[in-house]
């Protein structure tokens, strides 16, 4: 039979790749321990959990859960976003519920990409950012985050033509896979460049929950006038460790958000109607522990940084997100090390190439497991690459 030409094109998703190899020496005998992904290894608060097995013992919630999401879901996504970020949102026209903001991430560019179109994307970035522009027929503009620059594009670095047939941008803050973050006047540049050359912006905000140090991390919905210009993808899997629940937003533009609702509308029912129970009590209830739980992350990310910079990496503690983005020793380039330290030590580092050009030199490594695993994985490293 013969594959669509789109699918033919689309390598495989890299983390997808990386699994299988760690299942099959897993198999075999050999305890990996994963600093490669991003899934919070703690659970959400019983509250949250309680709520939705609630639910789930009525009957009715079995039924298909509609395209939009509760009323209730969506208010408390707009009452979170109110007393987070001081952002006002009609519930019933600019908040839309996804079964995991992933899936938003890429059928927002069904809703916006004609073949041929250009979408404006950062690298080292998120792969979906471009592989669902790949998929949608269109087209990629690398913006290039470079550390001199706080891992921030130099939008004025970027051809006027570019902008002129830009259709979106992608922007994502505080960043994956660096960890770096983004002032309002960085947002307020954004806003005025998508006014005066009409395309959509696209911030994909997940882990501004995640922060460190008493950083405040903002939305980029807060400048005036982003509403007009976009929309913001959020979720509840890093916020409230609960990754496997698949409960995500989209907020902001009516316009954007229902276009995205007609492309889900035909391809998806929604989600599972207790986990949208969960969801709201997640978002409406005690938010004390959430930052219990980034007093966790961040002892286990300077354990993590401090090891690393012995072992002969460069990197800094990042203010948010779960990830250390670290430079590998000399000698090696990411992906070397990367596939070394997982056949010699049983360690797993995301190469940067993984995020795209510009990440040739770096690995990410999440700090996403137990402290005692992160320093024993340290232990393992420093022995590989003693051999």
């Amino acid at each position: 039979m013969r594959l669509a030409q789109r699918v033919q094109n689309l390598p495989p998703y890299v983390f997808a790749d990386v699994a299988r190899r760690i299942r099959e020496m897993e198999a075999a005998g050999r305890r990996v321990i994963n600093l490669g992904i991003g899934s919070p290894d703690m659970p959400p608060p019983p509250f949250v959990v309680e709520a939705m097995q609630r639910a789930a013992r009525d009957p009715a919630n079995h039924r298909y859960p509609g395209y939009t999401g509760t009323p209730e879901l969506r208010r408390a996504i707009a009452a979170y976003y109110r007393r987070r970020f001081g952002v006002e949102l009609d519930p019933d026209g600019e908040v839309l519920p996804l079964i995991g903001s992933k899936e938003g991430l890429a059928h927002v560019m069904w809703a916006l990409v004609e073949p041929g179109d250009l979408v404006l994307v950062p690298t080292p970035g998120y792969p979906t950012y471009r592989y669902s522009v790949f998929m949608a027929g269109g087209e990629v503009f690398f913006l290039p985050l470079q550390p001199q620059n706080g891992f921030l594009p130099d939008l004025d670095a970027v051809p006027e033509e570019v902008y002129r047939r830009a259709v979106a941008m992608w922007v994502n803050y505080p960043h994956n896979p660096t960890g770096a973050v983004a002032p309002l006047d960085f947002y307020r540049q954004v806003v005025e460049l998508a006014r005066r050359y009409d395309f959509a912006v696209l911030s994909d905000n997940p882990y501004a929950d995640v922060t460190f140090n008493g950083y405040r991390a903002p939305s980029f919905l807060e400048v005036e006038g982003a509403r007009e210009v976009g929309i913001e993808f959020n979720s509840l899997s890093k916020t409230y460790n609960m990754a496997g629940w698949r409960v995500g937003m989209a907020v902001g533009n009516a316009d954007l958000i229902n276009a995205l609702m007609r492309v889900k509308s035909n391809v998806d029912t929604g989600i599972f109607l207790p986990l949208q129970a969960g969801a709201v009590v997640a978002l409406e209830g005690p938010q004390d522990w959430v930052s219990e739980r980034n007093a966790v992350y961040q002892e286990r990310r300077d354990v993590l940084v401090a090891g690393l910079r012995a072992l002969g990496f460069d990197c800094q503690a990042p203010r948010a997100t779960l990830y250390v983005w670290a430079r590998v020793p000399d000698g090696w380039t990411g992906e070397s090390l990367a596939d070394a330290l997982l056949e010699r030590a049983g360690v797993w580092m995301t190469p940067g190439t993984f995020f795209g050009p510009g990440g040739e030199d770096f690995v990410r490594v999440a700090f996403t497991v137990d402290v005692s695993l992160i320093r024993e994985a340290l232990e393992r490293v420093e022995r590989a690459l003693s051999e």
